[in-house]
């Protein structure tokens, strides 16, 4: 019997990944059957249960690869020597993050698969402690990298370094909910609107007659 090679069976377990993807994308989780994904895959029931022993493994599966995609894009960004400033360095996270988008690089398909892992965290132990590991390991870097900032003078003193990390990650994941909800948000966009944020000046104190 002919061996079959790892390339064959990493593109054959792509293949089911991506089928499966695709389905996620259009009807959810919860609404996609084994049936809609042999289908979308064009495999049979004996090759997709070869890899998954079903639907649940799947879901964790992508879970993982989309937490992983957000992840290293964060990593690659925040390890940026000398770092960029918020506004250039969450364009490049999200324009990395779209850039790996499946399926077929449809990146509110993408961004709606993100936003339902986030939900199916909330019932399944193993998502939810990959997802806080993934997290925490983002707050870490940004909060090294809020501290970079105010050492280079780019930043001044004030809040809590950690609290500027998180701001910084809310306003990525809420750019991704605004793709999965409205299609269209270009990661330029972004750039645009901190930049125009961070130019803000507070106004003078009215002075006391």
């Amino acid at each position: 019997m002919a061996r079959v090679s790892q390339a064959h069976l990493d593109a054959r377990r792509r293949q089911i990944l991506d089928g499966a993807a695709r389905c996620f994308a259009r009807n959810g989780f919860h609404a996609t059957s084994m049936q809609d994904v042999l289908r979308e895959s064009e495999l049979s029931a004996g090759a997709v249960y070869r890899y998954f022993a079903g639907k649940e493994e799947i879901v964790a599966a992508i879970a993982t690869e989309a937490f992983g995609v957000i992840r290293a894009a964060f990593a690659e960004a925040a390890a940026t020597v000398p770092p960029p400033t918020p506004d250039v360095l969450l364009g490049r996270v999200l324009q990395a993050v779209f850039d790996q988008a499946p399926p077929e690089g449809d990146r509110q398909a993408f961004a709606r698969l993100i936003v339902q892992v986030w939900t199916e965290t909330l019932r399944n132990p193993a998502l939810a402690a990959a997802l806080d590991e993934g997290y925490t390991a983002m707050r870490a870097a940004w909060t090294g990298l809020v501290g970079s900032y105010r050492a280079t003078g780019l930043m001044p003193p004030g809040p809590e370094a950690d609290h500027v990390a998180r701001t910084l990650i809310a306003t990525a994941q809420g750019f991704i909910a605004q793709q999965a909800l409205f299609g269209d948000a270009d990661p330029a966009v972004v750039e645009d609107g901190l930049r125009a944020l961070a130019s803000m000046r507070t106004a003078p104190a009215p002075e006391t007659p």
